[in-house]
């Protein structure tokens, strides 16, 4: 005999309740929030143009049929596709998390916020080019900036006490989710259509982290936000053609996500949403590298030069101790063969090697031309993780949020240099101040890549005049970035 199971259909999940209040009418009044997702807006599109430098990444871009040309489609900044909103939001999507230099979210559950950009600027594009063929107004880009607030808002909210990698899912179902209920608002849905439409991103199989480690460290990793953002755009458009939503998808016993997904744990929060997650993000300025890595490399960058001035390079090196937090060492220290340039950003040890040799580490950096010096996996051996369990309160601590990393150099001659302590990246709030200009110059780097010098100067004067910028058509914005 079969159990009696009440087909009395329940009310919402409570956590699809509060996205959906949050994503339909929250007004977000923080100055700081705005100025962040500005600075936000134009690093995440750099680093899209500069991945277009990349053939691993553009043989993925264009339409899904070769040749296909939507009108009034979404364009992809950089290039001269013109495709639907699901696909649009793939390629821009996954030019942004490409090389993995986009701006980031360290708590329970870490990720790259800026992912959704993706899905929130070609649905606004899509809309907007719709609209003006109609004769009516399109979107403006403050409409993008607060989609993007509110998108940082819940993937943030939902990973600061919420670990999916732990139960070996990946980051980007929170990208899903966020993307989800956001476009579906800026579509035109109802507070009930966006709890139908999220419940939707919850009901999917989610991606497992296995393409982030090994043995199966691969390039997914840099197409899977891409993924998820369109997938949401995706399942707004058949929420809003009357596709029912699934009210339990999360408490529902045994079927639910929490029973299947999360081993039988509801999610925990710490805060109510609003715009901490946007006013504290993290920026990937210096290098493109795994965000926890970054004061490491920082770290790295000046041990060389102090090696330089002893006239010591990366060989007089007898040892390297990393002292750093848990999440470090769970998700980047690594031992043996690297076979991939993904592989290869997602290694402390490599990540520290380079610059120790070279005195930088860029982008080309990890691809097979430079990891074939046998300097670096000489060095690499050299080099062991251990974590100060200070640093790994200090990480969690609202306060503070550090990404500590201090590294002790041991040399052969027997001499110990002075331990280099980093606790926060230069893209870290504490120091927004010394970052923000630096942000600029990496964005004019990235134009230069694409753009002619007077394209360039128009896309940068109108980036940093705030008013101008928030009441530009979002068509006419992605426009500047068409070649």
């Amino acid at each position: 005999m079969s159990a009696h199971i009440s087909n009395v259909r329940p009310k919402p999940d409570k956590v699809l309740v509060d996205i959906a209040k949050y994503a339909d009418d929250y007004k977000i009044t923080s100055k700081e929030a705005y100025e962040t997702a500005r600075y936000c807006l134009i690093d995440t599109l750099g680093c899209g143009l500069e991945a277009l430098e990349y053939p691993a990444c553009t043989k993925l871009l264009g339409p899904t049929v070769p040749g296909t040309v939507v009108p009034n489609g979404a364009k992809v900044p950089g290039t001269q596709f013109q495709l639907d909103p699901v696909t649009a939001a793939f390629n821009i999507g996954a030019m942004i998390r490409w090389l993995d230099f986009n701006d980031t979210w360290l708590a329970a559950e870490w990720g790259h916020p800026s992912d959704n950009l993706g899905g929130i600027l070609a649905t606004a594009d899509y809309l907007s080019r719709v609209a003006v063929a109609q004769g009516k107004k399109p979107l403006v880009m403050k409409d993008v900036l607060t989609g993007m607030i509110k998108a940082h808002e819940i993937q943030g909210c939902l990973a600061l006490e919420n670990s999916f990698n732990k139960v070996g899912l990946d980051h980007v179902v929170l990208v899903k989710v966020a993307s989800t209920a956001v476009v579906t608002k800026m579509m035109g849905g109802t507070r009930d259509d966006i709890i139908d439409a999220v419940s939707h991103a919850w009901v999917d199989g989610q991606s497992l982290r296995t393409y982030r480690h090994a043995p199966n460290a691969g390039s997914r990793k840099s197409w899977a936000a891409g993924d998820a953002t369109s997938r949401a755009v995706l399942l707004a458009m058949r929420t809003l053609k009357g596709e029912m939503g699934y009210p339990s998808v999360l408490s529902a016993k045994t079927w639910g996500f929490y029973d299947v997904s999360f081993k039988g744990n509801e999610f925990k929060f710490q805060r109510p949403y609003g715009s901490y997650v946007m006013e504290q993000v993290l920026f990937k300025i210096s290098f493109p590298a795994e965000f926890h890595s970054q004061t490491a490399v920082e770290a790295a960058m000046t041990l060389h030069k102090e090696l330089a001035k002893m006239g010591k390079t990366s060989e007089d090196i007898k040892k390297i101790t990393i002292r750093t937090h848990e999440a470090c060492i769970r998700i980047i220290d690594k031992k043996g063969p690297l076979n991939n340039p993904a592989d290869r950003d997602h290694c402390i040890q490599y990540m520290v090697a380079v610059p120790l040799i070279f005195g930088r580490l860029t982008a080309s950096d990890y691809e097979d031309g430079i990891a074939k010096d046998p300097r670096i996996d000489k060095l690499r051996d050299k080099i062991e993780c251990v974590e100060d369990k200070s640093f790994t309160k200090d990480y969690h601590d609202p306060a503070k949020r550090s990404i500590a990393n201090a590294l002790t150099v041991e040399l052969k001659d027997g001499k110990k240099l002075k331990e280099i302590v980093v606790e926060y990246p230069i893209g870290h709030k504490r120091r927004r101040k010394e970052g923000m200009p630096v942000l600029v110059e990496k964005f004019k780097t990235n134009l230069a890549r694409q753009f002619p010098a007077k394209q360039q100067k128009r896309i940068l004067d109108l980036c940093l005049d705030a008013k101008k910028l928030e009441a530009m058509p979002v068509n006419e914005f992605v426009d500047l970035f068409v070649i």
